[in-house]
């Protein structure tokens, strides 16, 4: 990362403010994770009902901070638009793939 005129404070700024955000989307997984007994008590659902919102809650979670990680600390956010969609589009059909995957593989041997 260049040097900029003010000595670099905005990207020390940047840097903070996404270390921030992790720590933040980081407690909030430790949080859910340490409460997550106390759900169905509260609510009146069931444990399953409660893992699987956990689990959906904690994937989508992830992806929030995998994004945040890419865009700052591997310089994703400041590249050209095209560059950025070349390395995400293959990870987005992965992603299809797994869950295409997890989907129809129940159904594999069947009658």
């Amino acid at each position: 990362m260049a040097v900029t005129a003010d000595g670099g404070s905005s990207a020390r700024k940047a840097i903070w403010r996404t270390f921030w955000i992790l720590a933040g989307l980081t407690t909030l997984e430790f949080v859910i994770a340490g409460t997550k007994g106390f759900y169905p008590d509260w609510f009146g659902i069931t444990m399953a009902t409660v893992r699987t919102g956990v689990l959906y809650t904690f994937i989508i979670l992830t992806i929030a901070k995998a994004f945040f990680i890419v865009a700052e600390f591997m310089h994703l956010k400041h590249e050209v638009k095209r560059l950025v969609w070349i390395i995400l589009i293959p990870f987005i059909f992965i992603g299809w793939l797994l869950i295409g995957l997890i989907l129809e593989g129940g159904f594999w041997g069947g009658a």
